[in-house]
């Protein structure tokens, strides 16, 4: 009786210590190492982030992806583009974006930190035939390599429209330009007006643009503040058109003090069927001083009655395990 017993109690044991060991929220960070600038998307039923590799510049010399099919559980895919496909791209590969387009995927990026027109570098662009790569450089060049109205070409982001068109919205150095996609996304072209390069500059912007519609509106977000510092920040406008005019509403996304500093530099998945928001961002943990030691984490986003965006609450747990129908 005493051997029953006992085994019952070691079945038992076994048996809690497993069910409390499974996971059922994502936990913050959702993937080990130093990771910022989190570009997410859903693409066959998981979804993925791509982030930047949160180094010193020289030694940012790729990008890995990672994949989850729950939110919860994330599989590394390492180098999916490197400087060595990338001749032109030497040092600070910074801040994918991607998209899916005809069956191919197209992961832009920024590239050599340029500071004037006399170096090179940029933006550039490459394509894969599988969302985890390998991709390859698309035009051998950057798709933007100068200056336009101030803006430094990086943190490029990839916007659809509801009319197909395709949109690129990016800089730095607090300038914000829009500008039309060619069909192959090998150039630009130009607007009705003849530009090329329209600001849409909103007050505070620094870097990090973001874009999506809901319910007939735009929504045109960014990073306010110092990347290395705490009050690092994601702020919002809402406009009837991707050119705005954008007004700032106010920030959605800041440091908790008790939890996390510098929380910025953003993206959005966005799970249609169930109308689910999350955000996806990087935060420097309390532990940490060095402006590199940045970490990606995810959080609930919500909406209030007049369709604008809650103040986002970041936690340690993450969100909730879910899966895509």
């Amino acid at each position: 009786m005493r051997i029953f017993a006992a085994t019952f109690l070691l079945v038992s044991a076994v048996f809690t210590c497993s069910f409390a060991q499974e996971k059922t929220t994502s936990g913050n960070p959702i993937f080990k190492g130093w990771y910022a600038d989190p570009e997410s998307a859903i693409f066959n039923k998981q979804y993925w982030v791509y982030p930047t590799f949160s180094a010193p510049y020289k030694e940012q010399v790729f990008l890995d992806a990672f994949s989850s099919e729950d939110l919860i559980t994330w599989t590394k895919h390492p180098h999916v583009l490197d400087t060595s496909g990338v001749k032109w791209a030497k040092k600070a590969m910074w801040a994918p974006g991607i998209v899916e387009k005809e069956n191919k995927y197209y992961l832009f990026f920024g590239a050599n930190d340029i500071q004037n027109d006399k170096e090179l570098g940029g933006i550039g662009v490459s394509v894969s035939n599988h969302p985890g790569g390998p991709y390859k450089d698309l035009i051998g060049k950057p798709l933007v390599g100068s200056f336009h109205n101030g803006a430094q070409p990086i943190d490029q982001f990839i916007f659809k429209d509801t009319d197909g068109q395709y949109y690129m919205i990016y800089g730095g150095w607090s300038h914000c330009n829009i500008v039309k996609l060619s069909k192959d996304f090998k150039s630009l072209v130009p607007f009705k007006d003849g530009q090329t390069y329209k600001e849409i500059t909103p007050d505070k912007y620094v870097e990090g643009p973001y874009m999506f519609v809901r319910k007939g509106k735009y929504y045109f977000m960014w990073s306010e503040g110092g990347w290395t510092g705490p009050d690092y920040s994601v702020a919002y406008a809402m406009s009837d058109s991707p050119l705005g005019p954008f007004k700032r509403i106010g920030k959605i996304l800041k440091q908790d003090p008790a939890i996390a500093t510098g929380a910025g530099h953003h993206s959005i998945i966005h799970n249609a069927k169930k109308d689910l928001w999350y955000i996806v961002y990087h935060r420097r943990p309390l532990t940490e001083t060095d402006g590199n030691h940045r970490e990606t984490c995810i959080d609930v986003m919500s909406f209030d009655e007049n369709g604008l965006i809650k103040p986002v609450i970041i936690t340690k747990e993450g969100v909730k395990g879910q899966r895509l129908d």
